[in-house]
C-alpha cells in the first residue's frame, strides 16, 4: 500500500512538472531541432546535385533527377527561413502572434512534406554509380 501511495505522489509530482513546463521554450527547441535535420537533407541534396552534374547525360533520369533536387533544395531553403522567423515569433505574447506562429508551422510542416516526397521520388529513380560502372563494364568485356 505504501509503494502505491508512493508512486500516486511520483505519478502528481510529474504531472505539476508537466504543467510547469514553458511551452515556448519546447517550441523553439523543437524548431531548432528541425532546423538541425533541414541542413542535413540540404547537405545530403547538395552532394547529390554535384554527383548527378558530374555524371551528366550518362545517368537514365538526368533531367528528372536534376529537376527533384533543385526542387527539393528551394523547398528546404524556404522552410530553413520560416523556421527562422517561426523562431523568433513567442506564443506566449498576444493572441495575433500565436495564431501566426500555428499558421507558420503548419506551412513549415507543408513545405517540409513537400520537400521529402521529392526526396522520396528522387530516390526511387536512383543516383546509381553510372561513372565507375562504365569503366568497370568496359573491363569486363575485354
Amino acid at each position: 500500500m505504501a509503494q502505491i501511495a508512493t508512486s500516486m505522489a511520483n505519478a502528481f509530482s510529474n504531472e505539476s512538472e508537466m504543467k510547469a513546463m514553458d511551452a515556448n521554450r519546447y517550441a523553439t527547441k523543437k524548431t531548432i531541432a528541425q532546423g538541425m535535420l533541414d541542413i542535413a537533407l540540404l547537405t545530403a541534396n547538395a552532394s547529390q546535385l554535384k554527383y548527378i552534374l558530374q555524371v551528366g547525360d550518362q545517368h537514365q533520369f538526368y533531367k528528372l533527377m536534376l529537376i527533384m533536387i533543385s526542387l527539393s533544395i528551394i523547398l528546404q531553403v524556404i522552410a530553413g527561413s520560416l523556421l527562422v522567423v517561426l523562431s523568433v515569433i513567442g506564443i506566449h505574447k498576444t493572441k495575433y502572434q500565436r495564431s501566426l506562429a500555428e499558421t507558420l508551422n503548419h506551412i513549415v510542416n507543408g513545405v517540409i512534406f513537400a520537400s521529402v516526397f521529392c526526396d522520396i521520388i528522387k530516390m526511387s529513380f536512383g543516383l546509381d554509380l553510372a561513372i565507375p560502372m562504365v569503366g568497370k563494364v568496359d573491363k569486363l568485356k575485354q
